[in-house]
């Protein structure tokens, strides 16, 4: 299974949309500075996800949120996306 996910920074309140195969896993990756992009911007916690039966799947669902750039509109809307 895959997952396409949103964290959120509890510190700054952005958001971070990316895939991965072991969500658990991105987590601590994330929330321990593994990931340049985003490091010392947590803790973060997953505040959606959905799983996929292939990774391309996860990576199109991935872009197409990614391409949704009111952050209000988004978090109202996942169940519409």
């Amino acid at each position: 299974m895959y997952y396409t996910y949103i964290i959120k920074s509890s510190k700054t309140d952005k958001l971070y949309i990316g895939q991965t195969q072991d969500l658990e896993k991105r987590l601590i990756r994330h929330n321990t500075g593994q990931n340049k992009s985003i490091k010392d911007k947590g803790p973060w916690e997953v505040i959606y996800s959905k799983g996929f039966e292939t990774r391309s799947d996860a990576i199109i669902y991935e872009l197409k949120l990614k391409n949704i750039k009111n952050k209000i509109y988004l978090l109202n809307n996942l169940d519409k996306i």
